[in-house]
This record gives C-alpha cells, structure tokens and sequence, in this order.
C-alpha cells in the first residue's frame, strides 16, 4: 500500500510502516495529482478532502488526526465505500492547557486571581467540557452554551449565548464549524455580540476560525481596545488579518492542540481505526513509541500560594509566551502565510500539563485540589 501522510503527523512511519510505503507532504499542497496513487490518505484539519480529490484516486481509507471534519466531504467517502476516521479527543487536553496557560498569564499581567471569575463556554463537546472540569478546583464559576446538547439531552442547565455574553467575565469559544442550519455556527460571534461585549472581557477563540467575525472584532479593538483577546484560530488561514493579529493581546498560529502528546495520540486513533478498517491486528501500542518528556517532577512546599504554584508549572510544562514571541518572528522574517504554517512544521516538542508530576512537601490540601484539578499529578512526600 502507499500512504500519503501530512508532514506534521508524528510517528506516521511506526504506526503505518507495516502497510507498506509511507510518504509524507506538506498538508496544503496535497492535490488530486498528489493523492491519485494512495491507498491511504492521513491529513490535519488544513488539507480540504472533497469529492473531485477522492473520485479518480485508489484511496480506500482517509483519516484526519483531528477533532474536527468540516474540512472532509464525509457523504463523499460514504458513497465509494472509502473507510474514515477523525480524532475525537486527541488533543482535547492540549487545548485545555493552552486556555489556562493564557488565562493565568493574563490574570497574572493584571495582578488578578481567577477565584470568582465567571467562565462562559461555548461548546460543551470535547474540550469545552474538559475545561469546565478543570476550572472546576479554582473557586470559578462555568456557564455552558451548547444548544444542540441542550436539545438533544433536554438540559435546562445550559443557557443561550447571549446570557453567557451578559453574564461572564471570560468566554472561551469551542464549537465546530457548522455552515448552515438552525444551529450554524459560522460567524457565531457575529458583529451584534462582540459589540455587546462588556468591557473588561476576555475572548478566547480556540476551535474554528471561521465562527468568530474577525473584521467586527478588529473594529471594536480599533475602535476601543477595552477586551482581552486570545485568538489562536483565524479566518483566511494562513493569510489572517494583520491588522487584527496587532490588536491581540495572545496571538497564536492555530497550534492550542499542537502538543507532542495531543499529535501522537490522534495519529494512534487514527491507525487503530485503519487497521479495523482492513480486518489488521492493531500491533503498535502509543506506550511503546512515546518519548519521555524532558522536565518530569517539580517538588513544592504545601505552604507555596496556589496562584503561584499553578503559574509556575503551567509555565514549566507550556508558556504560551513562547509562541506568541515565536510567531512572531517568523511573522517578520518570512510574512504572515509563511511564517503561520513554517511555525507549525518547525514547532517545537510540547508536552501537556498531565506529563508534569508536582511533588509536595507537608501538603495543604487546598494546594493538592487545584493542581490535580487543573491537569497536573500530584504525589505527596
């Protein structure tokens, strides 16, 4: 078999190899030309699957090492009998890591805690429900917003998103792309919501470009720079409004999920998955292929304040400094397309919060709470 593989899936050669030749390319320049001999097509959420790429090839398989599908024309690949298979979940964790990292560098900046803040978050699949899961331990207040749930599930518990822009001090945005319907989610922070955001509020978009209106958020931030912005996924990727990406406060290249853990474990769902598709024994096992993380314990006393404790190894294990610093350079020295997607393949290894175990000496159990809660390992000595 030949396997054509996204450049930037980790590990394509130890899961795949047994299939037969594993070639990798850059997930944008993979065309019908470029895919017509594959058996197997492995892609990221930036290579569009549609029916003319897979009608005159030999693919028999597709898989995406992402949450996400709106970019694969999936009732395409069910009408050739082609198997697929997403990600779900697989870097849930790595986005969850990136929204605290940036919501404790910003409460850091403003010499805030986050105790007592109200978190508003829209979406409740994958990520959105692990973050309220782990806010829960820091004393802050979640409002969910996911309308489809609420209906399907008959919840009263959730509220629509316009009391959550009333009500919450953070709204963190994690829905998918959605482009029509009664619950489309394009432009979902239309020009009408960011304009009745209150002043002080951080938006924090992580999930789809496409479902925050970058051209209205850029006029309110021109206009008066009264929110604070996190915005890792961008309209017009890789090309995204410049005068945009000035106004943010956290601007990041579309790499909230891009830790080395998330990638390696989307890769392994995705050969599992290849592998019941052919009628294979699934014989590699991720425990048996992942790399030791560089920094593995830190050892704090149970008096350290937890603010500063959960500061310290959220920076230790992820800063996200460290990318808004790095795209930018790549930013200035090779222009905003390429520089997007040459920081994306040279990114460098990130492990999640979870690798990271915190001993602690004489513990306080209020300390243990928020940093077990928060996603790290906590062992007492």
């Amino acid at each position: 078999m030949r396997i054509l593989v996204d450049e930037n899936v980790p590990l394509a050669e130890e899961f795949f190899g047994e299939l037969g030749e594993v070639v990798r390319q850059a997930g944008r320049d993979m065309t019908l030309e470029s895919v017509r001999d594959a058996d197997v097509l492995i892609v990221r959420s930036v290579t569009p699957v549609t029916a003319e790429m897979v009608e005159g090839s030999a693919i028999k398989f597709v898989g995406t090492c992402t949450i996400g599908t709106d970019h694969i024309d999936l009732d395409a690949l069910r009408q050739r009998g082609i198997g697929f298979s997403s990600a779900p979940g697989s870097n849930a964790d790595s986005v969850v890591d990136y929204v605290l990292s940036s919501l404790l560098l910003l409460a850091e900046e403003e010499g805030v805690s986050l105790a007592g803040k109200t978190v508003g978050i829209i979406g409740a699949g994958e990520v959105g429900g692990r973050l309220a899961t782990r806010l829960d331990d820091l004393d802050v207040t979640c409002l969910i917003c996911d309308p489809p749930r609420a209906e399907q599930e008959g919840r009263d518990d959730f509220l629509d998103l316009d009391t959550l822009i009333e009500r919450a001090d953070i709204l963190s945005l994690h829905t998918p792309l959605i482009e029509a319907g009664e619950h489309a989610t394009r432009h979902l922070m239309d020009r009408r919501r960011i304009d009745a955001l209150k002043p002080g509020t951080v938006l924090i978009s992580a999930g789809r470009g496409d479902c925050l209106d970058g051209e209205a958020l850029r006029e309110r931030l021109a206009r008066a720079q009264d929110l604070r912005t996190v915005i890792d996924v961008w309209e017009h990727e890789p090309a995204i409004d410049e005068a945009l990406y000035d106004l943010v406060d956290i601007p990041t290249p579309h790499i909230a999920g891009y830790s080395v853990d998330g990638k390696m474990r989307g890769t392994e769902m995705v050969y599992q998955a290849a592998m019941r598709h052919f009628g294979l024994p699934a014989r590699r096992k991720l425990g048996q292929l992942r790399p030791d993380p560089w920094l593995s314990k830190i050892v704090l006393h149970g008096w350290t304040p937890p603010l500063e404790a959960l500061s310290l190894c959220a920076r230790a294990c992820y800063d996200v400094r460290r990318d808004v610093l790095a795209f930018d350079r790549y930013r200035r020295r090779l222009g905003m397309a390429e520089g997007f997607d040459t920081y994306r393949r040279e990114y460098p290894a990130r492990r999640e919060f979870q690798t990271l175990r915190v001993e602690l000496k004489k513990n306080k159990g209020k300390l243990r709470d928020a940093l077990e809660g928060v996603g790290f390992s906590v062992k007492l000595k």
